[in-house]
């Protein structure tokens, strides 16, 4: 039987010093208490050439004069302090042997677990000898463990290199300090009479000289910051590994990148356990953690940390950090790097992508509402005017703040889901998640998702988009509290509680209209026409799940408010008598179902007329009153009528007119008339799936009653074999609670009854029964009908079982 109810309106560096350096003669003192002459520069005599020192004649008292081959410092004034130095030549630079161990290597341990691939790609890339420089990048986003890899790599192979170099390369201040260190590694003594810019140019000819050492680039920003770098080592032998957020422009500088994704579960799992300092196994609540940590592993040592000092459990920290989550995202234990947490890892790069642009800051706030993965590019076009919108994307992009995938013509973005949290969670201390940028950010979100929402989402034609919104929206009220839910809030989740319904999903459909009701009630009051809507879209979801009662409690109070405010002809009334009396009819209380839906078919005539949709609606629910009511004469009169009005105004591929197709083969087969039925149903089988697809609830509703007329024709095999298959679809599709699964279940059980296989039968009953207690209730009417079909199994079963009696004597 397909029901029909209707539903509301849905709402560079310095020059390489050669040579000894000359040894410093020290000036007479002056007297004490004399000022320091200030030095001036007379010009030079005609005919000196420039760049070239010339003699100059003393201008003062105790002056001296500078000749052109005059190399040592001169001071005048008493008490000028002279040290003097003397060093020798520097030795070439190929003859300076390696530092002993890695140069440059954080000393700190770091935790690590996993990465096989990743590692075994780095070995294959960094192997081998020749000349000629090899570049490999590691990117990806802030906290994936670039470093942690670069560093166990390092720890593996560090003895397969002459010389190890770790340099932090977020600028190039970082770069040339680096290079300082490695000069002072490698000599010592240059530390007391080198500049910084000399050093570093003693670095990179030291590396230019040798073969077989390996540089880690960590943390690139800028490519900028270490093209010089590599351009002067290209030719040498030796190896690079750079690590970066970014995740473009390593072509340019001959460099492979690898990205590094999160953690597989078990690895995040262990990483935990070693940070907390216990066995993976035995956090409680560790594998619930790692998950909503998103398998990061800067954040999960993060929160290891924490929960090792504070001797909380993981379960314990996943209850604070839904309380306290601006906190904790900037804190973990008294050894933690402040600048080093995942709040402020990422917002240093909105920092520096901030002061150009505030856009991709936008950007990433609205994201942060939706599903983590297959978000549409379209959905953000209402953001910002191209190319600037495309600009910011490529930004965030070009950071891993986000990853771009999908078909080229509809690309899709997605999201870390810890960056998500992180961006959406208030915090007064960072000025890009401000309380008030977070909340315009979630009202943005919020109108981006219902402008892209089609209309009317019980047509087929709108499936399509309403399936790639759907998570974005379950995200969005996920995210979300109900105080803060605005009209718009309602009238998305109203509209998305309707294709949910229409699709089947009964409990998402009831947790989606439920809070948009209560939205409701709380924003615009009981006697609004939006909140008598929203109850009334309410009640039809909990009578689609079989909650009869509740769904009746909630009809007669929305009929009495309507009644009451908009009288008995208006359509939205009308509305609620013709639920309602549906409702009874479901409930089995036909002597309250048939007045209402008699009236409601007369009023609708007169008022709507008979081409009106809802007044085909009407005379639908009548037939069916009718049929339950044992009056098939009257019931397949309606439904024959009411099918020709159907193809006539809403064509035959319209969905209710495959409901319309379905209830009137269901009254042929209630009359024994298969004859009628089966072709009926035949046909409209074919034309569901082909209009509605192979799992939609009204395809699967005329294969079921096709199926059940195969049984009631004999065709047991044909008929066994469709119920197995709808029960199979209908557990993937609406799930092992649904009415319409349960149902599958008894005309199932019911088939291998007919088939001869009794006990196999009452045993599939005697579970059903049970099950469908729990799901529906001891008295819903469903219940009773598989309760019946179990008696009825146990008496057959008994009556098989029973010895054969003698004949009484004659």
């Amino acid at each position: 039987m397909n029901p029909d109810p209707q539903a509301g309106d849905p709402p560079g560096a310095g020059s390489e010093p050669t040579g000894a350096a000359s040894p410093a003669t020290s000036a007479r003192p002056e007297p004490t208490g004399a000022q320091p002459e200030a030095t001036t520069t007379a010009p030079p005599p005609p005919g000196a050439q420039p760049g070239v020192a010339h003699p100059q004649p003393p201008s003062g008292e105790r002056s001296v004069t500078v000749g052109a081959a005059n190399h040592a410092p001169v001071t005048t004034g008493d008490h000028s302090p002279i040290t003097t130095v003397t060093v020798g030549s520097l030795p070439p630079v190929a003859d300076v042997p390696p530092a002993a161990g890695p140069v440059g290597l954080d000393a700190q341990a770091r935790q690590f677990v996993g990465r096989t691939r990743e590692l075994a790609v780095l070995e294959q890339a960094l192997s081998g000898g020749g000349r000629g420089a090899v570049v490999q990048a590691v990117h990806g986003l802030g906290g994936i463990g670039k470093s942690a890899l670069a560093a166990q790599y390092v720890a593996l192979h560090a003895r397969e290199f002459t010389q190890v170099v770790w340099l932090t390369a977020e600028d190039g201040a970082g770069v040339e300090a680096g290079l300082r260190r490695l000069a002072i590694a490698l000599e010592p003594q240059l530390d007391r009479f080198l500049s910084s810019e000399a050093l570093a140019e003693r670095a990179v000819a030291w590396l230019a000289a040798h073969d077989g050492w390996l540089l880690v680039l960590d943390n690139v920003t800028a490519m900028r910051d270490i093209s010089a770098l590599l351009e002067r080592l290209g030719g040498s032998g030796g190896r690079f590994l750079a690590t970066s957020r970014r995740a473009v422009g390593w072509q340019r500088i001959g460099a492979t990148p690898v990205r590094l994704d999160v953690l597989a579960p078990d690895e995040a799992l262990a990483l935990l356990g070693r940070t907390v300092g216990a066995a993976a196994q035995t956090l409680d609540g560790g594998a619930e953690l790692c998950a909503q940590l998103g398998h990061l592993p800067l954040a999960i040592v993060q929160a290891g940390g924490y929960i090792a000092q504070n001797g909380l459990t993981a379960r314990a920290y996943l209850a604070l950090l839904a309380e306290q989550s601006a906190h904790l995202y900037a804190t973990g234990d008294e050894d933690t790097d402040p600048g080093r947490t995942i709040a402020r890892t990422w917002r240093l790069i909105l920092d520096r992508l901030d002061a150009d642009d505030p856009l991709p800051g936008e950007i990433l706030r609205v994201l942060a509402w939706f599903a983590p993965d297959g978000i549409p590019a379209g959905l953000l076009d209402a953001l910002a005017p191209q190319p600037g919108l495309g600009e910011a994307l490529g930004k965030l992009a070009a950071y891993n703040m986000i990853t771009r995938g999908g078909d080229p013509e509809e690309p899709l973005f997605a999201v870390h889901r810890l960056v998500q949290a992180v961006s959406r969670t208030p915090d007064p201390a960072d000025p890009h998640r401000t309380p008030e940028l977070v909340d315009e950010a979630r009202t943005k979100a919020t109108r981006l998702l219902i402008d892209a929402a089609p209309r009317q989402p019980g047509r087929p034609a709108t499936w399509p988009a309403w399936r790639r919104l759907l998570p974005h929206i379950l995200a969005l009220a996920d995210h979300t509290s109900p105080e803060t839910d605005t009209y718009t809030t309602c009238r998305l989740l109203g509209a998305t509680g309707a294709f949910l319904q229409d699709q089947g999903d009964l409990p998402r459909a009831i947790a989606q209209l439920r809070r948009t009701y209560e939205s409701d009630l709380r924003l615009e009051g009981a006697d609004s026409p939006s909140t008598m809507i929203s109850l009334n879209n309410l009640a039809l979801a909990y009578e689609g799940a079989g909650h009869l009662q509740r769904a009746i409690e909630l009809h007669e109070r929305n009929l009495a408010d309507r009644l009451r405010i908009l009288g008995p002809d208006h359509p939205n009334t009308m509305t609620s008598r013709n639920n309602l009396g549906y409702t009874y009819r479901e409930a089995g209380n036909l002597d309250r179902a048939l007045p209402l839906l008699e009236q409601n078919l007369e009023d609708r005539l007169r008022i709507l007329g008979a081409d009106h949709a809802n007044t085909m609606v009407s005379r639908n629910n009548l037939a069916l009153a009718y049929r339950s009511a044992g009056d098939l004469d009257r019931s397949i009169a309606l439904h024959e009528h009411n099918l020709a009005e159907r193809v006539r105004v809403l064509g035959p591929d319209h969905p209710s007119t495959l409901g319309s197709r379905t209830n009137l083969a269901d009254a042929y087969h209630a009359a024994k008339d298969l004859d009628r039925a089966i072709p009926q149903l035949d046909q409209v089988v074919t034309d569901s799936e082909r209009v509605l697809g192979p799992d939609h609830p009204t395809t699967l509703i005329a294969r079921n009653n096709l199926a059940t007329a195969y049984r009631s024709a004999g065709q047991l095999d044909r008929a066994l074999a469709m119920h197995e298959q709808i029960l199979a679809a209908r557990l993937r599709v609406l799930g092992p609670d649904s009415p319409n699964t349960l149902n599958s279940r008894n005309n199932l059980a019911s088939t291998v009854r007919a088939a001869g296989d009794v006990a196999r039968a009452a045993a599939m009953f005697e579970v059903l029964l049970a099950d469908t207690e729990r799901a529906l209730g001891a008295d819903h009417p469903q219940t009773a009908t598989v309760r019946d079909n179990l008696d009825s199994a146990r008496r057959r079963l008994a009556k098989i079982s029973r010895p054969p009696q003698d004949p009484p004597p004659a």
